[in-house]
Order: C-alpha cells, then sequence, then structure tokens
C-alpha cells in the first residue's frame, strides 16, 4: 500500500487487491486503515518514480503502434489505427498487450473502441473487450455516471437527480444540462458516447518512415544484429526512393521482453538512401556508446525509422573531382557526428549583418547547409576582415593627429605599435532593429593598422566624437595573419 501526505493527514494513495479485500479505499487514512488491518505493509508514494515507470512501459508499447501516449494517472492510450492487421486483428492485438503487459509482472485492463475518451470509461468502468466499430454508444451508455471522472459535487448532483447512468444523461436535454453541469461534463459524455472524436497526442511523432521484424523467438545475437539492420534499411530506403525522398534523421529501435527499449539515433549532412553508409554509422554509433546494446533476455522486435525525410533528387557525378571531394565530405561529417555526438562537430555559418561579432556562428555540422556568403578579397589584396577575432576586443592607448582620424600609435600589452600604415574607416552604426542597449548602441569606426614590424592589426574607435561620447574609446578586435 502507498500513502501520501495530505491535508496534514497521510493517505492511502493506491493498493493491492489484498488491501481492497480488507475494504480499504483510496484517500481513507493511514490510521483508519491500521485500525482495520494492523499488519499492512506501507510505502511513501513516489508520483516522479511512477511517472518514470509510465514513460517506460510507454517506449515499450511503442512496439505495438507507434502512437502511444500517457493516460493520467496510470493508464496508456493506444492508437491502433493501421497496426491491429499486424497482430491478427483488435482482438489479438489486445490480448498481446495484455500478455506482453502479464511478463512484465502488470496487471491491468485494456478496451478497444473508436475514441480514446469511449476506451478508457470501457476500460475502467465497463466491460473489456473490443467494441464493434459504430457502436461505442451502445456499449457505453450501461455505464455509471462514474465514468464521466466528474467532480465530487457534480456526481453527487446526478445521483440526486435519478441520473444514475450514462445513458440517463444523454437522454436529457443537453442545453439544460450544460446550463446546470457546465461545458466539460458535457464534452465528456459525448466523447464517450462516440458522437465526438478527440486525437490522442503521441509522446513522439509519428516517423516518416518504419519498417520493423518481430521475432518468434527473442532474438540474442548481437554479432548478427546488421543482417537484420540491413534489409530493414533497405526496404525503409525503397519507400523513399518510391517518394523521391532521402532521410536525413534515422533511429533504431530494440524492443527487449523485459521491458527494457533501447534506442540509437544518427543524422546525415544532407539526404541519403545509401545503406551501406548508413549501417556504417549505425555501427560508429553503437561503438561510441557507453553503455553498450544489451540484448538481456532478447530482443521481442528490431525497428527502423527514418524520423526526418528531404526532398533527394538522382544525381550524377560528373567528370570533375569537386561533386566526389563534396561527397566525401559530407560522409566524413556523418562520421564524425555518429563517433563523437552531433553536438561536438561544428562549423561556421555566416549571418546577413555587417556587426562582425554576428557575421558568423557555431551550428552543427550535419545540420542543413546555406550556400555561405563569405566576402573574398580581390586578387592579390589582402582580407579586408581578420579571421582572428578577440572575445571580448582588448582596450588600447592610442594617439590620432585629430580625434576622427585613424591612430597614429597604440599602445597594446604593454608594447607600444609605431603606426606605419592605415586604411579606413569602415563604418559599421548600431542594428536598430535589434533591442540592446550600452555599448551596442554606439557607432564604430574600424581601420585596418600596420606596424614598422610589419604586424597588422583590425582596431575601431567606439561612438562618435561628440554626437554619441566626449571621449571615444579605442579596441584591438582582431589580428591579420
Amino acid at each position: 500500500m502507498l500513502v501520501k501526505k495530505e491535508r496534514s493527514a497521510l493517505r492511502i494513495d493506491a493498493l493491492d487487491r489484498k488491501a481492497i479485500a480488507f475494504g480499504l479505499t483510496p484517500g481513507m487514512t493511514l490510521a483508519d486503515a491500521r485500525a482495520r488491518a494492523p499488519h499492512l505493509a506501507v510505502a511513501q508514494a513516489d508520483p516522479d518514480a511512477d511517472e518514470r515507470l509510465m514513460l517506460r512501459l510507454a517506449a515499450f508499447c511503442e512496439q505495438f503502434t507507434p502512437l502511444v501516449a500517457l493516460d493520467p494517472p496510470c493508464g496508456l492510450m493506444l492508437d491502433a489505427t493501421g497496426c491491429a492487421h499486424l497482430f491478427g486483428g483488435e482482438a489479438m492485438m489486445r490480448t498481446c498487450i495484455l500478455q506482453a503487459m502479464a511478463r512484465l509482472s502488470f496487471t491491468g485492463r485494456a478496451a478497444v473502441a473508436g475514441t480514446p475518451d469511449a476506451a478508457r470509461a470501457l476500460a475502467r468502468f465497463g466491460q473489456e473487450g473490443v467494441t464493434p466499430p459504430g457502436e461505442d454508444e451502445i456499449f457505453t451508455r450501461p455505464l455509471s455516471i462514474a465514468a464521466l471522472e466528474a467532480p465530487k459535487e457534480t456526481s453527487v448532483a446526478l445521483t440526486r437527480a435519478g441520473l444514475t447512468t450514462l445513458g440517463d444523461l444523454a437522454d436529457r436535454s443537453s442545453a439544460a444540462l450544460t446550463a446546470r453541469f457546465g461545458d466539460e461534463t458535457m464534452r465528456r459524455l459525448t466523447r464517450i458516447l462516440g458522437r465526438e472524436d478527440a486525437r490522442i497526442t503521441p509522446l513522439r511523432p509519428l516517423p516518416e518512415c518504419m519498417v520493423e521484424r518481430r521475432f518468434a523467438e527473442p532474438f540474442l545475437d548481437l554479432s548478427a544484429i546488421e543482417n537484420v539492420l540491413r534489409p530493414l534499411i533497405a526496404e525503409a530506403m525503397g519507400i523513399l526512393e518510391r517518394r523521391g525522398e532521402g532521410g536525413r534523421a534515422f533511429e533504431a529501435r530494440f524492443f527487449r521482453t523485459d521491458g527494457a527499449v533501447a534506442a540509437l539515433r544518427f543524422e546525415t549532412g544532407a539526404p541519403s538512401r545509401n545503406v551501406e553508409a548508413l549501417l556504417r554509422l549505425f555501427r560508429l554509433k553503437a561503438e561510441s556508446l557507453v553503455d553498450p546494446l544489451d540484448p538481456g533476455f532478447g530482443f521481442d522486435v528490431i525497428r527502423f525509422c527514418v524520423l526526418n525525410a528531404e526532398t533527394l533528387a538522382q544525381s550524377q557525378i560528373g567528370f570533375e573531382r569537386q561533386s566526389a571531394q563534396e561527397g566525401d565530405v559530407a560522409d566524413l561529417v556523418d562520421r564524425l557526428a555518429a563517433r563523437f555526438g552531433r553536438e561536438r562537430v561544428l562549423r561556421f555559418a555566416t549571418h546577413e549583418t555587417h556587426d562582425p561579432v554576428r557575421a558568423a556562428s557555431y551550428v552543427y555540422a550535419a545540420s542543413p547547409s546555406k550556400p555561405n556568403s563569405w566576402e573574398k578579397p580581390e586578387l592579390g589584396e589582402p582580407p579586408l576582415r581578420p579571421l582572428f577575432l578577440f572575445d571580448p576586443p582588448q582596450p588600447i592607448d592610442t594617439m590620432a593627429e585629430t580625434p576622427d582620424g585613424p591612430p597614429m600609435h597604440f599602445k597594446w600589452r604593454r608594447v607600444r605599435h609605431m603606426i606605419a600604415r592605415a586604411e579606413g574607416p569602415e563604418r559599421i552604426a548600431p542594428e536598430w532593429w535589434r533591442n540592446v542597449v550600452g555599448r551596442d548602441r554606439r557607432t564604430r569606426d574600424y581601420y585596418r593598422l600596420e606596424d614598422r614590424e610589419g604586424h597588422r592589426f583590425w582596431v575601431f574607435r567606439e561612438g562618435l566624437y561628440e554626437s554619441e561620447t566626449a571621449a571615444p574609446r579605442w579596441f584591438l578586435h582582431g589580428l591579420f595573419a
């Protein structure tokens, strides 16, 4: 028996069949329960652990259908549309689910109906089984009004009015009942009767493509796992090819007989239908796991999913080597991401801005790429901006001939640099559409400087003289190679 503290008292939160046989009910105080059954085994309720358990069971049930949702407090809702025929029909699917739960030492009730609310009401308050299509109202009308799971005061008021079943409630005027008991009660009634449908929100979105293999006996041979995955990947790639698409994100899921589910997810930098390349990425991902793939007592189901797909047109590599080199780089990125993790393989991406701080940023190398617009200097000319930037820019002491002119010399890290050549200014005004304050609101005048030793610097003066500040400050922002 599980108890939790409620209103300064320990009350029963959940109990087993033996406790129910003593007449105990949820909500009863622990003191009253011990008075009836002194030798009760009591433990503190742990809602977080319960939620984690339900999530594990939901993941386990994804072997029956990819559309699984939690149904609090202790239920699961499965959308069997398009999946029941894999098990020989809805009745056989329901039996398989209950048997799988029994192997995990769980007892449960299951009902199949046309709407989620009807299935929940029948499983919790009615007769288990399969409701024929279109007959939800026939099977749910005899249910007690407790199936509404309405607040206690609503249930009491309905009972005192002589409305003891859902059928009694359905025969009354909906307008009068809505005015008396509210919209939510009537909406719940219409959904249980099957007059209104509300689809479930699954824990995971439906994949673009999904193929799987079920085993009559648990699969234990990890050395042959690629022999199972190869035809599955080939089948999925065939489906994508008929659609004119290629996969970008993939997942292999392994459902163990003890309820554990292992998932290996990997991505590619470009849409792909290459079976061998995907197998290689799977192998690298499996080898990089901290907790190696463990079949335990065996896998019941192995599933391969394409989580994300994009248009992939047929292309032919020409005589030039450039296309092949690009493919080699993409393959290298995919292998590095599979081995070290997507978040550790980065590349630079440009942004449409004149601000050098925001002109480039790190993005995942395997993410969709756009044509880079890196500015290239004219042939034989030095670059306009350095590759190496300081973050933040480093303050320097300067001396200029005029307030708006380039410095004649500056002091940085206790070393004075005498300027031989200066180019500029390149004026960069603040981006007015950004909600920034302080220093980011000041204009910057950038100069390219070269000292007498040949070192080249990129410096800027922050703030326009007199109009923005009385004493502009100088900073060293970058170094040219």
